[in-house]
């Protein structure tokens, strides 16, 4: 009876004993596909990013808003914009940018003009240059900062009904220097397209006007030129393509 005790005491000692190393490899076996599909998942996820940021050229458009200050002594005015750009990449953070972007909207012009003109509409056209640095690239975020300089084309009294920017107080018509800067935050579709929004800041410096005309050190009652500070947002589309 002893003999028969002992034996089976045995038996059950030996049979958790293999179940806890059969236990034992199942855990490290599990562990080790967790860690393999980790492995590849984290491989996939560079592959994906290494094929989105080795593009040479991006070129991106849309439209948005600009609140626009439109005269030294009017309110400022909201404004519809359209907005393109093409960028070719030195390598996968820096960038040389070309833009061309246009802005429309309705003045809000001086009270006392003499036709009472109340809203004229404007445009706004801008020319420019310069290079942007993308300082986050994941596989789905992509946040470039960009700085560019050109030109910009006011028409401030094509829709003031046969006045001039000096009577309805707006500025004066004409080319100006422009400055832009913004952040480009991407949000990736596929490796080759994206969703863009983008605040952006606008600053241009076109002549003041001389509603009175009666300055003999002016003419054409064209006045100084004054930096005007103007912010809004585009949003649009990117697509990729070429290959560093």
């Amino acid at each position: 009876m002893g003999l028969a005790a002992g034996l089976l005491a045995t038996t059950v000692t030996a049979a958790k004993a293999q179940t806890a190393t059969k236990d034992q490899i199942r855990r490290r076996q599990e562990a080790h596909a967790r860690h393999e599909t980790n492995a590849t998942r984290q491989a996939r996820i560079q592959r994906t990013i290494d094929e989105t940021y080795a593009h040479r050229w991006e070129v991106a458009g849309g439209g948005g808003y600009l609140r626009w200050h439109s005269g030294q002594d009017t309110r400022s005015n909201n404004e519809v914009t359209w907005a393109t750009s093409a960028n070719y990449f030195l390598n996968p953070k820096l960038s040389i940018i070309g833009d061309a972007r246009g802005s429309f909207g309705h003045a809000h012009a001086l009270p006392n003009n003499f036709f009472g003109i109340v809203s004229p509409q404007i445009n706004e056209y801008f020319f420019t240059g310069g290079a942007g640095y993308r300082f986050y690239r994941k596989e789905k975020i992509a946040i470039t900062a960009q700085a560019t300089g050109g030109t910009s084309w006011g028409i401030f009294s094509g829709g003031a009904g046969g006045q001039n920017a000096s009577q309805t107080g707006l500025w004066a018509d004409g080319f100006a220097p422009a400055f832009t800067a913004g952040v480009d935050l991407d949000y990736n579709v596929f490796p080759n397209l994206a969703v863009r929004f983008a605040p952006t800041y606008v600053a241009t410096v076109f002549h003041q006007t001389i509603q009175n005309g009666s300055s003999s050190l002016l003419q054409n009652n064209i006045g100084p030129r004054s930096v005007q500070n103007n912010a809004g947002f585009n949003v649009g589309v990117v697509y990729r393509f070429g290959k560093q």
